[in-house]
């Protein structure tokens, strides 16, 4: 989404809501002292759902219970995005939703198609770079996504991306001002300036499979000729990702809310969720409605529970398309209340140079914690996962025959994900010899990258010059509490007893880019 960041309104801003869904969310429970505003906008005509996989305590201040069992809220918000998607957008557009749509969402945005074996998938977005000469030499052209205007049919680069945020050309121009371009949804509603008008069948991703294996789903969607390239808008994959069919489009589509055989629908989640089908539309429509006629004033009240799940990050957004497609962001009474899970947290800037202590001393060096253990305690060595079982079935067989460590050393490698030591020389040294060479530091570490003299820790962390040889546990209790697979720090970090019961597995994929060979323990200096 464009000009709004997902953080959270006060908690007064609940009694302003015309559609109030605690998703989730105890508010009575974890929000104890705010909860009369939630309580109490009932008095004011709102209604209040509650999704909870029990009958929780807010269940009793609900107007109506949705009982979405555990871990299963992205189906049932996949299926209320459907029945919204083919309400609200297909068979008649709402003007209040289109508009929000147009403007801070990223729907009209053109992506490019690609030939991946016989497969045309969805690739990158069409960006200034792919343009006539004026376009692809304009200063971050890469990084400015084009639109297809709808009253022209021409292809439009509008203000307000990341490549008018930095540079001269951008002086002015770093602002959702649209002026008389009117984006357009999809290619199907756009005028063509040359007759070119067609539909193409996309092989999209789906994991809805009985072993839960990756497949394919194929579906048509409406294309435009750019140049060289093949395109449609984000709108046209996402009505094709829900399942809203439109005339004229080839692919395999739901008949109907009422068929279960075809992901997304209504039907298709009730027996994965236990929420009835007929409810999940009607509270879809409820929900839309109120929205419609109270100007964006939808909001959902989102609990944690619902991101502790393997792909919560999925699920997550699922909930939040919700808000986008009715325009509920960025109002008061209507929204993302979450308060919880993948937050842009306002003062995070000023709580890093304090934390940190920037305002004294250079940066300190951060790594994600979870990768960070997973390569030092050695729990790498009992992981015989591939990590191609995550990868898309549609993507470029990057991932196939790959371990989980080699995925993170590639990560480091290429600068994604940091990683300490870094090398298997000390930093301070390398500086040194930079210096002593007359060379610049990072010119000179990249040499000896090339050159085979230098190695990335990462690539052997069993390695007795790439172990870790200080740690500072300051108010925690990392091994016995935040510290996930205990026993193996104990064994492989600390090098003392321990109940690791889990053997390194004898067949299965093994890392090819990291050594591995025998088991390590890395000895204790107590």
């Amino acid at each position: 989404m464009f000009g709004d960041q997902t953080d959270v309104p006060e908690s007064g801003d609940w009694w302003d809501a015309a559609y109030l869904m605690m998703w989730g969310s105890n508010v009575p429970i974890t929000r104890t002292p705010d909860a009369h505003w939630m309580a109490e906008a009932r008095y004011r005509g709102t209604k209040v759902v509650t999704v909870s996989p029990d009958y929780a305590d807010n269940t009793k201040f609900a107007d109506e219970w949705m009982p979405c069992a555990a871990g299963t809220d992205g189906a049932l918000a996949m299926a209320m995005g459907h029945v919204i998607l083919s309400e609200c957008y297909v068979r008649k557009q709402v003007p209040f939703f289109a508009d929000f749509a147009r403007r801070y969402t990223d729907l009209p945005f053109l992506i490019k198609l690609e030939q991946r074996g016989e497969m045309l998938v969805p690739g990158k977005n069409l960006t200034a770079a792919d343009l006539g000469e004026a376009d692809k030499n304009s200063e971050n052209a890469a990084l400015k996504p084009a639109v297809l205007d709808e009253t022209t049919g021409t292809v439009v680069v509008p203000h307000g991306s990341l490549g008018f945020r930095y540079g001269e050309d951008g002086v002015g121009k770093w602002n959702l001002d649209l002026g008389d371009l009117l984006p357009a949804l999809s290619v199907q509603g756009a005028e063509a300036t040359n007759g070119d008008r067609r539909t193409a069948l996309v092989h999209l991703p789906s994991f809805d499979t009985v072993n839960g294996e990756g497949a394919t789903v194929a579906r048509g969607v409406p294309v435009r000729r750019v140049g060289k390239h093949l395109v449609c808008t984000v709108f046209d994959l996402m009505l094709a990702h829900y399942g809203v069919a439109r005339a004229g489009l080839p692919g395999q589509w739901p008949t109907g809310y009422d068929d279960p055989t075809q992901p997304n629908t209504p039907a298709w989640q009730e027996p994965i969720t236990g929420v009835s089908a007929a409810q999940a539309i009607r509270v879809a429509r409820e929900f839309a409605r109120s929205a419609e006629e109270s100007g964006g004033r939808s909001m959902i009240i989102m609990g944690g529970g619902i991101c502790h799940w393997f792909h919560g990050d999925a699920i997550y957004r699922a909930v939040l398309a919700l808000l986008m497609l009715t325009g509920s962001m960025g109002r008061n009474g209507g929204g993302w209340a979450h308060y919880v899970g993948q937050e842009k947290i306002r003062p995070l800037t000023g709580f890093q140079t304090m934390s940190m202590a920037t305002d004294w001393v250079r940066p300190p060096r951060q790594v994600p914690g979870a990768s960070y253990w997973y390569a030092h305690a050695d729990q790498w060595r009992y992981d015989g996962y591939g990590a191609d079982k995550l990868a898309s079935p549609v993507g470029r067989g990057r991932f196939t025959d790959k371990h989980t460590m080699d995925v993170l050393a590639s990560a480091v490698a290429m600068g994604w994900s940091p990683y300490y030591p870094q090398f298997d020389r000390s930093s301070l040294d390398l500086a040194d010899e930079a210096h002593e060479a007359g060379r610049d530091a990072g010119e000179y570490v990249a040499q000896q990258l090339a050159q085979r003299k230098l190695k990335l820790a990462v690539t052997d962390p069993d390695n007795p010059v790439n172990w870790p040889r200080v740690l500072t546990v300051w108010r925690a209790n990392l091994i016995g509490s935040s510290g996930k697979g205990g026993e193996y720090f104990l064994r492989h970090l600390l090098g003392t007893d321990s109940n690791v019961q889990a053997a390194p597995p004898r067949d299965g994929i093994r890392p090819v880019d990291v050594a591995c060979e025998g088991i390590f323990r890395k000895a204790s200096s107590t």
